[in-house]
């Protein structure tokens, strides 16, 4: 069924019913500030420049251990149960591992003796993405655009290896949170 040509609204008044709907000129809406944020990032990441970002919302949230042998056997169990572990950055300076697992992560994480899961409003810096050696954060398990760590395994993985130290007391430390 076709509406008659006098009963459509024409474009320019779509345009306007759209322009007054938006609110107010000049504030952006909320989503798009978070859009602009993740482009920004992006961006800097494909430029190879080291690039601090906000975990949680549609990224991805980290869980911490220590990056001992203990915590690089769960690499290898995680390589054996995901046919290659999502990414990890490894932290000399501070002997840690940040494993990037999926968005929302740290609302569902049980706690662990061996590692902690944070997620918003926290950030990290990530390592330019060509970063694979220390002495500063590099990738010790690149990042591929199609995995994170899978919480459930990572967790059982931990469980059984348990790194250490762990991470909680530095953390709380570092940062002013409960662990």
């Amino acid at each position: 069924m076709t509406v008659p040509t006098e009963t459509r609204p024409s474009s320019a008044e779509m345009m306007q019913h759209l322009v007054e709907s938006a609110g107010a000129a000049r504030q952006p809406a909320a989503d798009m500030a978070d859009l602009a944020e993740v482009i920004r990032t992006l961006l800097a990441v494909e430029a190879r420049r080291d690039t601090r970002i906000r975990l949680g919302g549609n990224l991805f949230d980290v869980v911490i251990t220590s990056s001992g042998l203990q915590a690089r056997s769960a690499v290898a169990l995680m390589d054996e149960i995901q046919g290659g572990c999502g990414p990890v950055i490894e932290d000399p300076e501070n002997g840690w591992f940040y494993w990037l697992v999926p968005p929302a992560s740290s609302a569902r994480w049980v706690r662990h003796t061996h590692a902690v899961c944070l997620g918003a409003p926290h950030t990290i810096t990530l390592p330019s993405l060509n970063r694979t050696a220390p002495p500063r954060p590099y990738w010790f398990r690149p990042s591929a655009s199609d995995r994170l760590v899978p919480v459930g395994p990572l967790w059982e993985a931990l469980a059984q290896v348990r790194p250490e130290p762990a991470p909680h007391a530095a953390l709380a430390a570092q940062l002013g949170i409960a662990t």
